[in-house]
C-alpha cells in the first residue's frame, strides 16, 4: 500500500479529528492534507504516541488520531501499554509498517523479524485493532475506528519510500496554529 494514499485515506475518514503526524514520513506524508488540526514532529523519533495520549486525556470530547511508523513504535513500545492504561477510549493510532527505520537509512526492523504490531498491540491490552494491506481495508478499519467509543491500533502494511514533503520549518508558528485549532471553547 503506498503510504502517502493510505494517510490521505485516513485524514479523509478522520473529518476534523486533530492528527498527530510521528517523525518523519509519518509526518512528511501529511503535508499534502495541511490544515490547523495537524500536527507535524520534526524530532522525537517515538513521541506521537505520548503526544497523542496527552491530547486525548485533555480533550476527552474529541477522536484523537496518531500516524505512527513502524520504527517509531519501537522506539517508545511501551506508550501502547501506557495509551491503554491511561483509560482514554479516544485515540486511533495507526501505525505504518514498512519493515523498517527508513529515515534512519532504512534499517530493517520489526516486521521482517517476527514482530507483529497488531499482536503487540493486542498484548497491551487494546480490544480493537486491525492489521490491513490494502486501501479499501484500510478505508473500512479507519471508518470503524473513527464510529467507536473504544480506542483502536489499526497497522497498516505499507511500501517503503521516501516522502517528497515537507512541513514549515516554522514550529512555533505550527505549534500555535495546532494548539488554537484543539483549544477547549
Amino acid at each position: 500500500m503506498n503510504r502517502e494514499d493510505a494517510t490521505g485515506v485516513v485524514v479523509e475518514l478522520s473529518g476534523d479529528a486533530p492528527i498527530i503526524g510521528g517523525v518523519g514520513n509519518s509526518t512528511f506524508d501529511l503535508v499534502p492534507f495541511d490544515r490547523p488540526r495537524n500536527f507535524y514532529m520534526w524530532n522525537s523519533m517515538g513521541m506521537a504516541s505520548s503526544i497523542g495520549l496527552g491530547l486525548a486525556l485533555a480533550r476527552p470530547d474529541l477522536r484523537v488520531v496518531v500516524l505512527d511508523g513502524d520504527g517509531s513504535i519501537l522506539m517508545n513500545l511501551g506508550s501502547l501499554a501506557t495509551e491503554i492504561t491511561s483509560g482514554v477510549n479516544n485515540l486511533v493510532h495507526v501505525i505504518w509498517d514498512n519493515g523498517g527505520w527508513e529515515i534512519t537509512g532504512g534499517q530493517p526492523a520489526g516486521s521482517p523479524f517476527g514482530v507483529d504490531l497488531e499482536v503487540v498491540a493486542r498484548g497491551c491490552g487494546f480490544a480493537r485493532t486491525a492489521s490491513v494491506s490494502e486501501l479499501g481495508e484500510l478505508r473500512s478499519a479507519v471508518a470503524q475506528a473513527m464510529a467507536d467509543n473504544r480506542s483502536w491500533v489499526i497497522v497498516g502494511r505499507v511500501e517503503k519510500g521516501d516522502s517528497p514533503h515537507r512541513p514549515s520549518k516554522n514550529c512555533i508558528a505550527l505549534r500555535d496554529r495546532f494548539m488554537q485549532a484543539v483549544a477547549a471553547e
